[in-house]
């Protein structure tokens, strides 16, 4: 079979793990593992911290009529309200699919459509242990009301897709695993 990329194959070089612990866990959300490791070429790190999170996802979606269907909230961490696509955490026993379809009706009202796998991230290969997924919903419509959790304060906003471009041209929109997407969107649909 011929290669159709034009990038040559990786090869992995896993690091044996000598030692691993739990050394703290913080409910479903976090849990911090040190390893003791060892890279291919010898060399001993003693210690390696590996962030663990549930697995994630995003939402691009888009009405039966063009818009785009943007969240706002706050993010405590940066003390700062921005515009994100709707993400959540993958609950246990559900796929990415359907914890993406959840959100979305959650966290807007909108349901329906089409929807595919449009892009897997690791939101930071270095230390977490998890994975980010977004997936293109188009065609959706609003179903019903939000279903908000009580830590949630969701501002749902229906934009072009010229006002998403322009917010990300701007640097308006700052999560990474939410700029990345919609920049392959772009890129992918020839929106100006």
């Amino acid at each position: 079979m011929v290669n159709q990329h034009m990038y040559p194959k990786l090869q992995n070089r896993t690091w044996q793990v000598l030692k691993s612990e739990n050394i703290l866990r913080l409910g479903p959300w976090l849990s911090v593992r040190q390893e003791c490791v060892r890279l291919p070429n010898g060399t001993e790190i003693p210690t390696w911290f590996v962030l663990e999170f549930p697995d994630w996802i995003n939402v691009i979606a888009v009405t039966k009529d063009g818009q785009m269907v943007m969240v706002d909230q706050y993010r405590h961490a940066l003390g700062e309200t921005h515009y994100e696509l709707v993400a959540g955490v993958i609950d246990p026993g559900e796929t990415p699919l359907q914890a993406a379809q959840r959100e979305l009706s959650e966290e807007t009202g909108f349901e329906g459509g089409e929807w595919s796998l449009f892009m897997t991230l690791s939101p930071n290969p270095t230390n977490h242990n998890n994975r980010s997924y977004t997936f293109l919903a188009t065609g959706v419509e609003k179903r019903r009301e939000q279903h908000q959790e009580p830590t949630e304060d969701i501002h749902v906003d229906l934009m072009s897709p010229q006002q998403v471009r322009e917010m990300l041209e701007d640097g308006e929109i700052i999560q990474a695993l939410h700029a990345a997407p919609l920049w392959k969107w772009f890129a992918k649909s020839n929106v100006k």
